[in-house]
């Protein structure tokens, strides 16, 4: 059987995924190895041996200035800042998604705000943070929150107003009130959604993280990337760039296997 009804296994499903990635792999080193030979200086490119010493400098050697361990000191401030922005938009999202979703008053008085917020690029904003806010995190938190939240938002909100209107008259039917809908009919099958918009929600995240941290910050993920890139440190980039992709990786697959163990009735994600 081929085509959409095709059933992949998860062993041939890790193959298959393994294999583009290993082609960018070979790709990037055989591009390197052929500027290398053809400059052995060059630094658009650096080969895995330079690329694992710098990282080991930045990882395993303390600063000389701070007496830190300036990557692991750069990821656990990024996370700090990602993981209280997220946290904020995604309590944010649940309680006034809920609200427009089920609540035909609250969607008339707020639903024109949150879509006015949610089409104003977050970049934009991010003077006006640093003015009203400071530059220390406050700002950068915020514009995580008001980068993510409207959209996840309207996504659960929309997800709510969508459900069958059986599920709502039986409830009432059976002596509920509008809270009692809420938190026993509507809560229930949000939370799922909830989970699913916070993995799309990751990679813009991400982005307004880093663009706080390249702007206004003295540690972090981002502070580090934008420092380098004056002396064309890509051995030190690229790892940076790598470490960031591999913790969104890693949040998402956390948040489908919290997903599927909390919420198993809903399928798979």
């Amino acid at each position: 059987m081929s085509g959409v009804s095709q059933k992949i296994s998860r062993q041939q499903a890790v193959l298959l995924g393994a294999v583009p990635m290993a082609a960018l792999a070979i790709a990037y080193l055989v591009a390197a190895a052929m500027r290398h030979a053809a400059n052995p200086a060059d630094r658009l490119l650096p080969l895995p041996g330079a690329m694992a010493s710098a990282l080991w400098a930045l990882a395993a050697q303390p600063d000389p200035l701070t007496g830190n361990y300036l990557f692991w000191a750069d990821t656990l401030a990024s996370l700090q800042r990602l993981g209280l922005g997220m946290g904020i938009a995604t309590v944010t999202a649940l309680l006034i998604g809920l609200a427009l979703g089920a609540l035909p008053l609250a969607r008339a008085a707020l639903g024109p705000l949150v879509v006015g917020v949610a089409v104003i690029p977050p970049i934009a904003l991010l003077p006006i943070l640093f003015i009203v806010l400071g530059l220390g995190e406050t700002a950068k938190v915020a514009l995580i929150v008001i980068g993510v939240a409207p959209v996840m938002i309207r996504d659960l909100a929309g997800h709510v107003a969508g459900l069958p209107p059986e599920q709502i008259i039986k409830a009432q039917t059976l002596g509920a009130s509008s809270w009692q809908v809420i938190l026993r009919v509507a809560l229930p099958q949000a939370m799922p959604r909830l989970i699913q918009a916070a993995r799309l929600s990751l990679g813009p995240a991400f982005v307004f993280l880093i663009t706080a941290e390249a702007i206004a910050a003295d540690v972090g993920l981002g502070y580090r990337i934008f420092l380098v890139r004056r002396y064309l440190s890509m051995d030190i980039i690229i790892p940076y760039v790598a470490w960031i992709a591999l913790l969104a990786i890693a949040m998402d697959m956390a948040l489908v296997a919290g997903g599927r163990r909390l919420f198993p009735w809903a399928g798979r994600p």
